[in-house]
Formats: structure tokens, C-alpha cells, sequence
């Protein structure tokens, strides 16, 4: 078996507060490109998120996934069901969204001194990685951010005025987790942007993205793929 031609390693991100968390570096074969702050499920940065940012790897870009549970608990891997998705639900009420967010200004920035990070760094992320993708593009110092199915979205509508970077969100068109309504919140709350776009996917569930989970849906999961590489490369 031939070996990737994407090289991966774990390195270490300083916190505003002095401390150190890891993040999983995946680096194109190239040895170049923009970068990518690529934000996690509630799962943990595990093999799909792993597999996720060695995807985008390949397609030419030095994506660094943070360990965003890293204050609750270091290096958590989580599965999708019984035990795990329970820890999962109980590490996601635990957390602080702003302190989030600052940790992920910190690999933003850890990101963007990569040697092999060149020109911009985009947020990508999913479900709470999908809020904290869009959050980061109005707190983080990111260029851009796509947004996966982020559930709580609602919740951060009011702060829409405040985003001054260009952000695709992606929605399930059959999520029982965010509303047909919240989407539509969505749309308005951005209507006067033309840089902001919605996409919602008939039929996909919650998580279409994973192909870990019974939800996965390829054909949206491709057109989603295709459309964020579009939008990491137009300049808008």
C-alpha cells in the first residue's frame, strides 16, 4: 500500500492564559498553501475529523484541528452512540463558547506562523465546530468560515451585524436538531450580504458530513466538499 501523500503531526498551541493544548497538523503535498482552523464535533478531534482534515490536505491547504475539549478533558475521542455520545452531550453543556473561541484565536495565530501557512486561514467546522466556525469569523481572525449543520444557531443571530468576513453555512434539509425556521433566521439575518450564503442539502440529516455515522449522505457531503473548496479559492 502506497503511503499518503499527506504528512500529519500533533503540535502544541499556546493559550491566551499560558497554557498549551494540541492541535493535529496535516500539511499538502506540496508542502504548501492557505490554512484551515478546522473545528471538531462534540466528539472530539477523532479518526473522521483526523480523516476530514487530511481530506482537505490533499486538496492543498495546511489545516490544524484544534483539541477543542481541551480544558475539560485532553485528547478526547469519542464514538457516536451509547456511552460516548452521553460523554459527548455532557462535554458540549460543560463548555465556555467565549473562552472557545479565544483558544481558537490562539490557533489562528499558531496556524498563520506555520511556515508552510501561506495567504489565508479559513474556519471549517461541524455541528458545535459549525457555531464555533462561525463564531470564530466574527472573534478569531480568520478570512472566512464555512459552517456545518450548527445547531444553537438561533442563539447567535444577534450578533450578525458584527461579521465582517464572508461564511457559507450548510444545512441538513431533514435535521432533527435545527428547524426549517432556524434556517430561515438564518437567511434573513443575512440578507443584506451577498457574501453570506445559505445551502441547505433535501433529505440529509444531522452529521451528513461523517461517514462514521448512520446520517452520512455522499451526495451531500461531495456537493458541500465542492462548494467550500469554491468558496476557499474566490476571493470574495
Amino acid at each position: 500500500m502506497s503511503e499518503s501523500p499527506v504528512t500529519t503531526q500533533w503540535i502544541d498551541i499556546t493559550s491566551t492564559d499560558g497554557q498549551t493544548f494540541n492541535g493535529y497538523l496535516a500539511l499538502p503535498p506540496g508542502g504548501s498553501g492557505p490554512g484551515i482552523v478546522l473545528i471538531q464535533e462534540i466528539f472530539g478531534v477523532n479518526r473522521h475529523i483526523r480523516s476530514v482534515a487530511e481530506q482537505y490536505a490533499q486538496d492543498g491547504y495546511v489545516v490544524l484541528a484544534p483539541d477543542v475539549f481541551w480544558r475539560q478533558e485532553p485528547g478526547v475521542e469519542l464514538a457516536y452512540d451509547g456511552e460516548d455520545m452521553d460523554k459527548a452531550r455532557k462535554l458540549v453543556q460543560q463548555i465556555d463558547f467565549s473562552t472557545a473561541v479565544d483558544d481558537l484565536a490562539c490557533a489562528t495565530q499558531t496556524l498563520r506562523h506555520q511556515p508552510q501557512c501561506e495567504g489565508e486561514v479559513a474556519a471549517i467546522g461541524y455541528c458545535m465546530g459549525g457555531i464555533l466556525a462561525y463564531l470564530a469569523a466574527l472573534g478569531a481572525g480568520v478570512d472566512r468560515a464555512a459552517s456545518f449543520y450548527p445547531g444553537g444557531i438561533a442563539n447567535h443571530l444577534d450578533k450578525a451585524a458584527e461579521l465582517k468576513v464572508p461564511v457559507q453555512f450548510h444545512f441538513a434539509g431533514n435535521d432533527s436538531h435545527i428547524t426549517g425556521a432556524h434556517v430561515e433566521q438564518t437567511r434573513a439575518a443575512f440578507s443584506d450580504r451577498d457574501d453570506v450564503a445559505v445551502f441547505v442539502y433535501d433529505g440529509a440529516e444531522h452529521g451528513f458530513n461523517c461517514w462514521a455515522r448512520n446520517s452520512y449522505q455522499r451526495h451531500a457531503a461531495a456537493l458541500s466538499h465542492g462548494r467550500v473548496l469554491s468558496f476557499l479559492e474566490s476571493g470574495d
